[in-house]
């Protein structure tokens, strides 16, 4: 949550503001049909001020989960090592929004989280991937 406020804050006090002086010089240059800068700034501002408007519809809606469960189930919040393939993973179950799948956090929502939920230390977890089956073993929950 720090870190979507701190990008929302970012985007509105720093990024729009210095687009909306990009958009307004690129437009002393003369003729936006064929102003490149003019149109890219304009793209630029688009994006930034939809990812604000976003941003705060997250903040608006956010739930903040403190208890990860009884330590001994995988939930929301839980830290966990799998074996899969004789080789060890650590993921962590996170909501949709905080999901980053290359830094081992993935949501609870997608396949891998959601088959993940409500198993213990020692369950054996199948999950379809495209080349099949995969079998994960829960080794521990840190």
């Amino acid at each position: 949550m720090e870190e979507l406020k701190a990008e929302l804050r970012l985007l509105k006090e720093q990024k729009i503001p210095d687009l909306a002086k990009r958009i307004d010089e690129a437009k002393q240059l003369g003729d936006l049909s064929e102003n490149a800068e003019y149109h890219q700034a304009r793209e630029d501002m688009s994006w930034a001020q939809s990812r604000a408007k976003e941003i705060e519809h997250i903040l608006s809606n956010v739930q903040i989960v403190s208890d990860t469960g009884s330590g001994d189930v995988i939930s929301i919040g839980s830290t966990i090592l799998v074996g899969v393939n004789d080789k060890e993973k650590k993921f962590t179950i996170v909501g949709a929004q905080e999901a980053n799948p290359l830094t081992g956090k993935i949501s609870n929502e997608s396949p891998l989280g959601a088959a993940f939920m409500g198993k213990k230390k020692g369950d054996k977890v199948h999950v379809q991937v495209p080349a099949g089956v995969q079998t994960y073993i829960i080794k521990r929950l840190l």
